[in-house]
């Protein structure tokens, strides 16, 4: 089965607490409101999603006509702990920052995880590996690593720059490659020492309209 989508996930709970608190559906508009969506017609989009997936079940001559049904997503919850650039290095928290931002968490299967101790996630922003599907406001999940092969995707500190980016990993000698995934942009050149390897991808996910 497809994963869902953060937003999807979101509307499905709401929908779910909803209907435990008032033994009734919510409307549109009030998923809408209570999951911040930009419009009625991107609810009504996921709720098509949702409907097709198994989720729901919906009469669309009722203005509350979704009916839950009992197949409740297995999914691990992910601490999302900052931005990471895949363009230009910008700083990200760090491990010993994962506390503040424990509210905020991204909804994978379980086997996109594993039995991985140590694992969080970033938010994308740039375009630099798009040609390796990574889009900008997509979600990677990371698994805390110091040490990366070459040609994996990792979460890089550069430590005199004091500035993280996500890039292919590249051992050239006493130099390290980030090697973007877009043909318009030129890799970044390191010394090897430069380098603090924080975390390898182990899944990216992806919302929806």
């Amino acid at each position: 089965m497809r994963e869902l989508s953060p937003k999807q996930f979101s509307i499905l709970e709401f929908i779910r607490s909803f209907v435990e608190e008032h033994d009734y559906p919510p409307t549109i508009r009030q998923i809408q409101e209570a999951c911040e969506i930009s419009s009625t017609s991107v609810v009504d989009y996921n709720l098509r999603a949702l409907e097709k997936l198994g989720y729901i079940h919906r009469d669309r001559d009722v203005s509350r006509g979704i009916e839950l049904v009992d197949k409740r997503p297995r999914v691990v919850a992910i601490p999302i702990i900052g931005t990471i650039a895949a363009g230009q290095p910008i700083p990200v928290p760090s491990a010993d920052t994962w506390q503040q931002y424990d509210s905020e968490t991204v909804h994978v299967p379980p086997d996109k995880v594993g039995k991985r101790e140590h694992v969080y996630a970033l938010r994308v922003k740039g375009e630099s590996m798009i040609d390796a599907l990574v889009n900008d406001g997509d979600i990677v999940v990371m698994q805390k690593a110091e040490t990366a092969q070459d040609g994996e995707m990792v979460a890089a500190w550069l430590k005199d720059e004091q500035e993280a980016t996500l890039k292919r990993f590249y051992h050239e000698g006493d130099r390290v490659r980030l090697q973007p995934a877009n043909r318009t942009m030129a890799p970044i050149y390191t010394d090897a020492a430069n380098i603090q390897v924080q975390g390898k991808v182990i899944h990216i996910s992806r919302d929806n309209p």
